[in-house]
């Protein structure tokens, strides 16, 4: 069986025990989710690009430590997420530059009303809470169950329940959707 073909236990194995081309295989095959978890926690490319290379050396080097009580890609996707975490860290204590630089792609008109919607919720949701954020990207960009998120955060069911539900309240806020008119009185309950 050729290693493009193979299933990603089997290139796990293979990796372990050497196969280069195993892990070329792995890597390539799960590059660009990883890439879009990191995208959508750090909402910047240079940001999710070297969290993304650290999570791909940090797999390559993991790998002979992963015990296979997850899936490949649920292991993956925790550390992506602990990657694009760090990435956060540093950047929060990084000095912010005195201009801020123009983003040529999101400096241009949109193309559609699917893209400029696309748009304002990407940037929304960089306004969330980070720890939110990124139980929200899990379940509603990468369609995790709540378990599995819960094992990649290595958090409570209840605390990922809560992270999204808070998130989720945060992201129509910050789009202008709340469900309460702030301007109605509640219910006395």
């Amino acid at each position: 069986m050729r290693a493009e073909d193979a299933p990603d236990d089997a290139l796990v194995e293979a990796a372990v025990a050497d196969d280069r081309r195993a892990l070329e295989v792995l890597l390539e095959r799960h590059a660009d989710r990883l890439y879009g978890v990191c995208l959508r926690v750090l909402a910047d490319r240079e940001d999710a690009l070297d969290a993304t290379q650290e999570a791909l050396i940090a797999v390559t080097r993991g790998l002979a430590r992963f015990d296979r009580r997850s899936r490949f890609t649920t292991w993956s996707y925790r550390v992506a997420v602990n990657a694009a975490l760090d990435v956060a860290r540093r950047r929060r204590r990084a000095p912010l530059p005195s201009e801020p630089i123009s983003d040529p792609v999101s400096a241009a008109p949109p193309i559609d009303d699917r893209v400029a919607a696309q748009i304002d919720v990407t940037d929304a949701l960089a306004l969330v809470p980070l720890e939110q954020r990124v139980a929200i990207v899990l379940r509603d960009a990468y369609d995790l169950e709540y378990a599995e998120i819960a094992e990649i955060l290595d958090v409570p069911l209840g605390t990922v329940r809560s992270r999204i539900a808070r998130g989720r309240n945060a992201l129509a806020e910050e789009l202008g959707n709340r469900s309460e008119d702030p301007e109605r009185p509640r219910s006395e309950r």
